[in-house]
């Protein structure tokens, strides 16, 4: 299924997209329940009722989770190339143990980075002068738990979407931890949709992220370090993970800071990131003073 939330007369709403038809169709849920976009579906043995189709142009596409339930697990440097390219930029913290890591990298972003697509990404002057963009599938958790197997991992996955993982690469070699460098206002486009887990093979799905209508990141899940059920297990070992939570598995070669000069972001720039059985998230860049 592809599902999305949305504002429909100022209401959130979750439901059911079909592209062919150009529709998106209300699941019959309590608006209390919708505030928690897709992640209202979870767990549920059935599906509610649905209303009426409605003209996907009419209504306005949130991100499938709008404001997560606690901060985004990420991955750093787990596609070899871009782990290399990261290595060598002079802002890897984690470079004296050798560019490709032993163990996952795992790091977070706060829930108030989200926003959907089409939204604006701020570039703050005041804060970063070197904005960089990072493709990536991201997991839904469906089925919580701790100690996670990595052979039981996959049957915890409830679905799929698209983040791009907006750095501060500055704030980010600064600080060492990444948090500030990754959690600044707007750094975590998300969407246009989620797609439940039997949609797409992770094992094989192409990614690609264009700037400005430039190729920069042209990879696959294939190719990921460390796979899906790894990240899943490394994380719920000691730490209980939960329905709604999503992990952002890493991004491919390709990104501003593996450029010689670096290329980063600037307003007016448009960063479009695909994922071959989910879509396209497509954000402009801004400068603000403040």
């Amino acid at each position: 299924m592809r599902l999305a939330t949305v504002s429909i007369g100022g209401e959130r709403r979750v439901g059911l997209v079909d592209l062919d038809k150009q529709t998106f169709t209300a699941f019959d849920l309590p608006l209390e329940e919708a505030q928690r976009g897709v992640a209202a579906l979870i767990g549920r043995s059935t599906l509610p009722q649905t209303l009426s189709p409605l003209a996907l142009g009419r209504v306005q596409v949130e991100a499938p989770i709008p404001r997560p339930g606690r901060n985004i697990f990420c991955v750093g440097k787990n596609y070899h190339e871009h782990a290399h390219e990261f290595s060598k930029s002079g802002f890897d913290s984690s470079a004296a143990a050798g560019a490709v890591p032993k163990h996952p990298i795992i790091f977070s972003k706060v829930p108030e980075t989200v926003v959907p697509n089409h939204a604006k990404v701020l570039i703050n002057k005041n804060a970063s002068t070197a904005i960089d963009y990072e493709a990536e599938l991201a997991v839904i958790i469906g089925q919580g738990g701790r100690g996670i197997s990595a052979d039981k991992a996959m049957e915890h996955v409830w679905g799929y979407t698209i983040v791009n993982d907006v750095t501060a690469r500055d704030l980010q070699g600064r600080y060492s931890q990444w948090l500030v460098g990754k959690s600044q206002d707007t750094f975590c486009p998300m969407g246009p949709w989620a797609v439940t887990a039997d949609e797409i093979d992770v094992r094989n799905t192409a990614i690609r992220c264009y700037v400005n209508g430039e190729l920069r990141q042209n990879s696959n899940t294939g190719l990921l370090i460390f796979d899906i059920p790894t990240l899943i297990a490394t994380i719920s070992a000691g730490l209980t993970l939960q329905p709604g939570d999503i992990i952002a598995t890493g991004t491919p070669a390709g990104v501003g800071i593996g450029f010689d000069p670096p290329r980063y972001l600037k307003g007016g720039d448009t960063v479009r990131v695909e994922i071959d059985g989910i879509g396209a998230l497509e954000n402009r860049f801004e400068e603000v003073a403040a």
